[in-house]
């Protein structure tokens, strides 16, 4: 496990609003932290600096953008030494159509999670992917039916307990 940066209330604060609302003005959130703007400042610069904050991004709507399929996989890969593992995850994130890669305990090695055009477009990217010889000894695939609509982000106030608050 990853060490835990420093931070405090205010800290947790910002990084809350800004899952929420990553484009609001640091004069908007100051207010909503309960800080002056110039300190609200210096603090969001901080948590960016020590990788806190890792970017800010678009929720793109994708069903407005035209049809496609959400697809997690379950891959087993072939061979399990250091190398295999940093082979596998390699030619995986030259692939675009992998949005999120995670490497699991269980009863598979790897569990993919797809964004493609359609059922076709997955299937062929699947069959490149074993041709490739990255490794992959099986995989099983669960095409998404519907999204309930879900949170953005991620439960902060759970995670950064307040044994760890200054």
């Amino acid at each position: 496990m990853r060490s835990a940066v420093s931070f405090d209330r205010f800290d947790l604060k910002i990084l809350v609003h800004l899952q929420r609302e990553g484009r609001c003005s640091n004069v908007d959130l100051a207010e909503s932290v309960g800080l002056s703007p110039s300190p609200c400042l210096l603090r969001t610069k901080r948590l960016q600096e020590t990788g806190l904050i890792r970017g800010y991004g678009a929720d793109v709507a994708l069903e407005k953008l035209g049809d496609h399929v959400i697809v997690f996989s379950e891959v087993t890969i072939s061979s399990h030494r250091p190398h295999d593992f940093r082979r596998f995850e390699e030619a995986a994130a030259k692939y675009e159509e992998i949005v999120e890669c995670y490497n699991v305990s269980g009863g598979y090695d790897y569990l993919l999670k797809i964004v493609a055009p359609g059922v076709g477009y997955f299937q062929a990217l699947m069959e490149k992917m074993l041709e490739n010889e990255i490794g992959i000894e099986r995989f099983a695939s669960r095409i998404v039916l519907r999204q309930s609509p879900g949170r953005r982000g991620y439960p902060l106030g759970i995670i950064a307990t307040q044994k760890r608050w200054e």
